[in-house]
């Protein structure tokens, strides 16, 4: 409670309020808008925010990755069309329930549940960091080592796609994560002469180049058509869900918030499987499984509520052990790099005001999110009227400013290279994901290898010989074996 107190000292003065409040909204606007997700966002805002202290920054960025969720549920039950990866399966029943006229209540459900993961997710890190963060202490360069090739065996396993595509943009993205100087000689390496490439690739760039520009250009091939907006309810009673809605919703929403806390924690978890498998858990136990599809509330309760768990859940590794989960959370562990904090044991011991604050935040941004999102659901939609020939532009140079003030003229050509080349996998079907994860991960994975390797004065038993490096090595083995097994992907079929 001490801690806790100290952290809602840190958030509660004006300034911290003002950015956590900026966070959530962006990421609320942010979920609404299809096709511009968590990822690029905090890419482009990570060096515009470079000028701020390091609490309002983290808070700022931590508030849109959690406030997505909440946005791309509107899209999601209004339009059919998901504004955040996450709520894909949301569109299924959402989308039916507004059809039948049932669209406030979809939105409810989701912002309640929403919140109580959100709420219940928050009060599980608080418990859960101080004990997980003294665990750490117990991993020396072999044990970080094998925890690195685990992580990235079970990312790239929980991808769900053909496993020899999750392998090839692993390596992509550890080769990627090679260019510039080596660590320890300062040799170059893969810089092909060129002196700007010595410091290596910058992630602001590649993150922007292979979500924002590729999606500008998936943008630019869609035919110019308005989208058709089922109209929210005009007054308070339009969002009341049934006594009936409200009891079936009341176990999903448990589940969900378990479900998705578990899974976010795991490598590869996050929000987006935590929805997958919460609803077809829900349409498992459903008692009447026959509505999946044509507008069960269970089918909007479940997921909605483990995607929101799952963001908090894929925190709880980045801040104890500075180990990113997914995308997200490494494009966070760069931000958290950049404003000088390793996340970590090390953060809650010489930087308490900076850890409680950002949990504090979590608390009162779920808050403000759900005041924001049930009142402001009607005026923020309108978003989406914009025609998408100002839209696209308005999106590149959002992009393009981002970029520009993190490396200049060189990090645009970086970009707009890596645009191209992220479009081209998307229509091939590759996880650009795990590209950035690989990228993210690859050179801590080096230099844990090669400290390992300098205390065993080049002994490769040394990654053997204790219990737990083997067993997270096991882990790594056991993961890829699975991923050659078939059937291995989830399928969600929409009935009907």
């Amino acid at each position: 409670m001490d801690n806790l107190l100290l952290g809602f000292s840190t958030v509660t003065t004006p300034t911290n309020l003002l950015y956590c409040f900026i966070g959530t909204f962006l990421g609320t606007v942010i979920g609404i808008l299809p096709g511009v997700g968590p990822l690029a966002t905090i890419a482009i805002l990570m060096p515009l925010s470079a000028n701020l202290d390091v609490t309002p920054a983290l808070i700022m960025l931590c508030g849109i990755y959690y406030g997505v969720a909440y946005g791309g549920t509107a899209t999601s039950v209004l339009l059919r069309i998901p504004g955040e990866a996450s709520s894909v399966v949301t569109c299924l029943d959402g989308y039916m329930m507004a059809r039948k006229g049932r669209a406030g209540a979809a939105l409810t459900v989701a912002a309640v549940g929403s919140f109580i993961a959100g709420t219940v997710g928050t009060v599980a890190m608080s418990y859960l960091s101080p004990p997980l963060a003294k665990i750490v202490f117990a991993f020396g360069p072999a044990q970080y080592a094998a925890l690195m090739l685990a992580a990235l065996a079970a990312v790239t396993y929980f991808s769900g796609g053909p496993l020899l595509k999750a392998l090839l943009m692993v390596g992509f993205g550890l080769t990627l994560g090679c260019i510039g100087a080596d660590p320890m000689t300062l040799a170059p390496r893969l810089t092909f002469g060129s002196i700007d490439m010595t410091g290596g690739i910058d992630l602001t760039p590649l993150a922007i180049g292979l979500f924002g520009f590729s999606e500008i250009l998936t943008m630019a091939r869609q035919p110019l058509e308005k989208l058709k907006i089922i109209k929210p309810p005009k007054s308070f009673f339009g969002y009341l869900p049934t006594k009936e809605e409200a009891r079936r919703s009341v176990a999903p929403v448990a589940r969900g918030t378990v479900l998705g806390f578990a899974v976010g924690v795991l490598p590869g978890g996050g929000a987006m499987l935590a929805s997958f498998l919460s609803y077809a858990l829900e349409r498992k136990l459903c008692k009447y499984p026959k509505e999946f599809g044509q507008g069960a509330v269970e089918g909007v309760a479940g997921p909605e509520t483990a995607n929101n768990a799952g963001s908090s859940g894929a925190l709880l590794p980045l801040l104890c052990m500075g180990l990113p989960s997914n995308a997200v959370s490494a494009i966070l562990l760069t931000a958290f790099m950049m404003h000088g904090v390793a996340p970590g044991p090390a953060m809650i011991e010489r930087q308490p005001e900076v850890f409680w604050g950002l949990i504090a935040s979590m608390y009162i941004g779920n808050v403000m999110l759900l005041l924001l999102n049930l009142p402001l659901i009607g005026p923020l939609i309108k978003i989406l009227d914009i025609p998408r020939a100002y839209l696209s532009p308005l999106i590149m140079l959002m992009c393009v400013i981002g970029v520009y003030a993190s490396g200049g003229t060189t990090a645009i050509l970086v970009a707009v290279i890596f645009g191209f080349l992220g479009y081209f996998l998307r229509k091939m079907n590759f996880d650009l994901g795990l590209l950035i994860l690989a990228f993210v991960l690859g050179p801590i994975l080096e230099r844990s290898v090669r400290q390992a390797l300098t205390i065993s004065g080049g002994e490769i038993s040394i990654f053997v010989t204790g219990t737990l490096s083997t067993g997270l090595l096991c882990i790594a083995a056991l993961f890829l074996v699975l991923g050659l097994l078939p059937h291995r992907k989830l399928v969600l079929r929409e009935d009907g």
